[in-house]
């Protein structure tokens, strides 16, 4: 057997047969490093939380396997004839929550808008939405701010519920999860999806079983009767699950152990590009830093010093080393699927100590300063071995990093709150659009947007061309304001990209599906051979 690679788009999607023959045809037994941080689906917008929900919770539109949108709960929209500030949805109709509640344009309504509040992680999606009104029981309407093309785009994530059930159970509000609160919605479930919530507890096991009441029956192969799921943070101990025949499948094979799952019998793994780029973010916009030795100023403002920082982390070598070829160094904070990339923009810095220090002592810091690097060590492949080859670089010129290496339930909430100086973060982007990036990342934070921005960068000038990105129906002229905002963010270099990931999925012999550029596994895609 050969690992086989795949290349962005149609091919990025291919497909494997996974033939196993000690597997049930009907349950499936999943592993991945990451837990899913709360079943609330409006409140974390991030990876394997999202994936769990694709499984329980639906949106009115989605994106298959190979990036392209189709019906979901919606099963056709489009721009009103009448007004261009409006799209208008029809709703799938004999759609039921497990619950056995009837959907219509009423859920619809609460679900986006619950989606658009305060402590929703995905409001920044539905920034441009002034109103959203049921016409009749499956139609719809989202009025925006002006003509807003590309807002399906946003919808692929935003999962429908049903208004009465959260009623019920005080559930209208989405859960806080960076000041820790708890909810019943963060840990029950009543979607319209193909799997049902039988049983979780969390960190440990989550039980999902097919829904016999589902609409796709028939549409779907829908092979998976029953999925177990069970986090595995360590990666000898996932991989050992995966070759003893404990589990089917799992999402992140460590790059150290690809030959080994791939020659042994019953496995295959397939690999190919993820729509994610790894990078540190940096506080630019603090006076003054909590957790440095720099007394009254903050280094990390000054351009030089990140500057600095970007040429003297050598991706090349972290490519080689720490992920022994699963990775594709990057100049920008933005995968190539997205509209706006640029090989030019993907370019990225040659490694070079002796201009860093000089950029060092231009900026002040001849003799550096000490700082502390907020690192997730369970959500990206191989985040904590990233974050520690970082420190030894940035240690020839002269900056002494503190690292604290966290689960991504602590160190998420430090991004969210404000509350670190210098942290890593990974990025994907579902619309494959820059607008998310900007939205999300770049805004001042605050006012719908800017949620992710754990930086304190502020510019007006930036915000105000953010903001039209949404209403601007011009596709080339908008596409200029995404190139000319991408030259101001380089010109800031408040982040500093590292690379682009590289997936590897380990299945056992039996399973055929599709690999997802998005890392968001669709359960009712796999077939059984």
């Amino acid at each position: 057997m050969t690992i086989r690679v795949a290349a962005f788009g149609a091919a990025l999607l291919a497909t494997t047969a996974l033939t196993a023959a000690d597997v049930s045809a009907e349950t499936l037994r999943w592993a991945r490093a990451a837990e899913a941080l709360t079943l609330d689906p409006h409140s974390q917008n991030e990876g394997p939380t999202t994936t769990l929900m694709h499984q329980i919770y639906e949106p009115l539109i989605v994106r298959n396997h190979a990036g392209e949108m189709e019906a979901g709960l919606a099963t056709s929209w489009e721009p009103s004839e009448d007004d261009p500030n409006v799209w208008v949805f029809t709703l799938r109709e004999g759609v039921t929550f497990h619950g056995g509640e009837e959907f219509d344009s009423a859920d619809a309504v609460f679900s986006i808008e619950r989606a658009m509040s305060e402590t929703s992680n995905f409001k920044e999606l539905l920034s441009s939405v002034s109103e959203v009104r049921a016409t009749g029981p499956y139609t719809l309407e989202i009025v925006t701010d002006g003509p807003n093309p590309l807002l399906p785009n946003n919808l692929t994530n935003i999962m429908m519920m049903d208004q009465g059930w959260a009623e019920a159970n005080g559930a209208e509000a989405v859960q806080d999860y960076a000041a820790g609160e708890d909810t019943y919605a963060a840990r029950n479930t009543n979607g319209t999806g193909p799997y049902v919530l039988e049983s979780r507890e969390a960190d440990v096991r989550t039980v999902l079983s097919a829904n016999p009441d589902y609409w796709g029956i028939g549409e779907f192969p829908l092979a998976v009767s029953e999925i177990i799921f069970t986090p595995i943070q360590n990666p000898a101990t996932r991989v050992a699950a995966l070759l003893t025949g404990e589990v089917d499948f799992i999402q992140d094979v460590p790059v150290q152990d690809l030959q080994r799952v791939n020659d042994a019998e019953g496995m295959e793994v397939i690999t190919a590009p993820q729509n994610r780029v790894i990078f540190f973010g940096m506080n630019v916009g603090a006076e003054d830093l909590e957790l440095d030795n720099v007394d009254g100023a903050n280094p990390l403002s000054d351009v030089r010093v990140r500057q600095a920082i970007d040429i003297a982390i050598n991706r090349e070598a972290i490519q080689q080393v720490v992920m022994r070829g699963q990775s594709a160094p990057a100049g920008v904070i933005m995968p190539p699927p997205v509209n706006g990339w640029t090989e030019e923009l993907d370019a990225y810095p040659a490694y070079d100590i002796e201009a860093a220090n000089a950029l060092m002592e231009e900026a002040g810091y001849g003799d550096g300063f000490s700082v502390q690097l907020d690192c997730p060590n369970d959500r990206y492949v191989n985040d904590e071995a990233i974050c520690q080859a970082t420190v030894g670089m940035l240690a020839q010129i002269g900056i002494e990093v503190n690292l604290s290496a966290l689960p991504r339930a602590q160190h998420f909430p430090l991004i969210a709150n404000g509350e670190t100086d210098f942290y890593m973060l990974g990025w994907g982007v579902p619309t494959y659009d820059s607008e998310y990036i900007f939205n999300f990342l770049y805004h001042t934070r605050g006012e719908g947007r800017g949620s992710w921005n754990g930086t304190n960068f502020s510019d007006a000038e930036m915000d105000e061309m953010i903001v039209s990105l949404a209403s601007e129906v011009d596709l080339e002229a908008r596409n200029e304001t995404i190139a000319q905002l991408w030259e101001m963010a380089e010109e800031e270099l408040i982040y500093i990209p590292i690379h682009n990931q590289i997936l590897n999925w380990g299945i056992a012999d039996g399973w055929e599906t599709l690999v997802d550029a998005d890392d968001s596994v669709k359960f009712k895609y796999f077939e059984a051979e």
